[in-house]
């Protein structure tokens, strides 16, 4: 069961980091100004500071809702 969540968990939180790395990188582009390495930096910084901050918060989400079936 414990790999089915973790499994689960996976598949929520990885794709919202993604997500607000590559929505950095495209707001970035549209404010222009800044070069391509600062842009690409800020992008990898950002998905990974919400992969950080997401991980956890799925997690319980998801264990909570496994536990309640």
């Amino acid at each position: 069961m414990e790999k089915q969540i973790a499994r689960r968990s996976a598949s929520i939180y990885v794709p919202i980091a993604l997500s607000t790395g590559v929505l950095f990188a495209l707001a970035a582009n549209l404010v222009g100004g800044y070069p391509l390495v600062a842009k690409l930096g800020g992008a990898v910084w950002v998905g990974l500071l919400s992969l950080i901050v997401s991980m956890p918060l799925v997690t319980a989400r998801v264990k909570k809702h496994w536990q309640g079936r």
